[in-house]
Formats: structure tokens, sequence, C-alpha cells
């Protein structure tokens, strides 16, 4: 039944649909103020359900890396290299060939990359 998820089901639902449709990829605040963007605590808020809820919320990074926006298989991939990083190592190495664009940040830089470069720096970080 719908109406019996529980709290968490519901936020983190809600956390993964943020990130499906994101268009920014940013880890910490953004602009001079260090605002957190509503994907940066949507990414954070999945990465905090992984320790109650590990398949539930592996189940939807598969999901996001399925159907999310660029910037959302980004943080796909991203939330499995702490939790399964040889599974994060396939999925960027798929992504390397992906040419769509996101818009990146680092503190108050904004920038654009595509999936595959920023694959491509994820797996030499690795």
């Amino acid at each position: 039944m719908f109406g019996m998820r529980k709290a968490w089901e519901r936020e983190l639902g809600a956390a993964v649909d943020e990130l499906l449709e994101a268009d920014t990829l940013a880890f910490g605040g953004t602009g001079f103020a260090g605002t957190l963007l509503p994907v940066t605590e949507a990414y954070l808020r999945v990465e905090a359900a992984h320790r109650d809820h590990p398949e539930e919320v592996r189940r939807q990074i598969d999901r996001l890396l399925a159907e999310g926006s660029p910037a959302g298989r980004a943080y796909a991939a991203t939330l499995l290299e702490r939790i399964d990083p040889a599974a994060a190592r396939a999925a960027w190495t798929s992504l390397r060939g992906d040419s769509t664009e996101f818009t990146t940040f680092v503190g108050c830089v904004m920038g654009r990359s595509t999936v595959g470069d920023y694959a491509t720096q994820r797996l030499a970080a690795a």
C-alpha cells in the first residue's frame, strides 16, 4: 500500500527524485555564502540513509544511474564510490562515452563538464 510507506522511505524517495532531475553537481557549499544547494542536500540525505537502509539505497542508486539526468548519474556513481568501489568503477567506465553536459560548482567557481570528462577524472583519481 502506497500510504503505508515509512517516513524514511518518503524522505529517501524525495531526495532521489531531486537527484533524478539534478542539473548541477556540487558536494559542498556554493557561492560566496557557501549555501548548500537542494541537490547537494538531497545527495547528503541519500548518503546518510545508506547506513540504516543499505538495500533500498542501493536500489535507488541503480535507478538513478539508469534514469537520472547527467548530473544525477554522476551523483549516483559518486554515491557508489563509498559503498561499492568496484560497482563505482564500472559505473564511471560506462559513463566515459557520455557527452551530455552539466554544471559543476567547486566553492564559488561554477563550471561545465561533460559526464564523460567527469567520469574520466573520477577514474583517474580512484
